[in-house]
């Protein structure tokens, strides 16, 4: 791959809690515009993986290079500002503040106040809040949930809060999402709505890399499938080839008998 289309490269990445190995030599590209997914057994390591790329766990060895940078020692703070959002397995959104105050504060990364006008606004630091509040009304509207603005994360449906989570993401500006597990614990219909999310959000120019566990999302939406078991990469490639390898059968689906 030219080093020009790779949005992420992960270079034998190694990482070791206490005598566990979560992750072992494990390599990969992510290509600019693509969807991959990383999938394989509880307990492979996958939540391992993007933690170390998003900066909250430093890796014990490999590199991590993003968008052209090498950020194996960067803290989490400056990869976002670099273009690397990220959301969560379980749902994290601020409970005692609005739908669109959860998604304002995404954009807070990228503004140019200082301490002194938080204290004291000033005219910027009104036109940046006004700036933010228009921002982040326009993406709640492109991801579907502008109408429950107002209302507390709580008051809705668990598939509406991962629309929120994805917003508040977006609201970063972010030029590779990282989404763990964005389907869980969806019906069907909700999966199939954040699948078309998923597409919109790749035709709006953002490469996607996830955690999946239902195998119908990651058929029908992944360009490239990237297998992790035991902390070691076992297979990469096509969905369609993937699903026929029978070291992943094996490993993540059951026998191949």
């Amino acid at each position: 791959m030219d080093s020009n289309d790779s949005m992420l490269k992960i270079d034998q990445v190694t990482k070791v809690f206490g005598g566990l190995v979560a992750l072992d030599s494990v390599s990969f590209d992510v290509r600019r515009g693509d969807i991959v997914s990383l999938v394989g057994p509880n307990g492979a390591g996958k939540t391992s993986l993007f933690n170390v790329i998003a900066g909250i766990h430093p890796c014990d060895h490999g590199r991590v290079i993003f968008d052209g940078h090498d950020v194996t020692d960067l803290p989490a703070y400056k990869r976002v500002l670099l273009g690397l959002g990220r959301t969560f397995q379980n749902v994290r959104l601020f409970s005692s503040l609005t739908v669109l105050e959860n998604v304002m504060i995404g954009a807070y990364c990228r503004t140019r106040s200082t301490f002194l006008d938080a204290i004291v606004p000033r005219r910027r630091e009104w036109q940046q809040r006004r700036e933010i509040r228009d921002q982040a009304i326009e993406l709640l509207d492109w991801v579907g949930v502008r109408e429950y603005m107002h209302q507390r994360p709580v008051e809705l449906s668990y598939g509406n809060q991962r629309r929120v989570e994805i917003g508040r993401s977006l609201g970063t500006s972010p030029k590779l999402l990282i989404l763990d597990e964005p389907t869980a614990g969806m019906t069907a219909s909700e999966a199939q709505e954040i699948v078309e999310l998923m597409r919109r959000l790749t035709a709006k120019g953002i490469t996607l890399l996830l955690i999946e566990h239902n195998m119908k999302v990651v058929m029908s939406v992944s360009d490239i499938v990237v297998v992790i078991d035991f902390g070691h990469k076992i297979a990469e490639g096509k969905p369609e080839k993937i699903i026929e390898d029978p070291t992943v059968i094996k490993a993540y689906l059951g026998t191949a008998d």
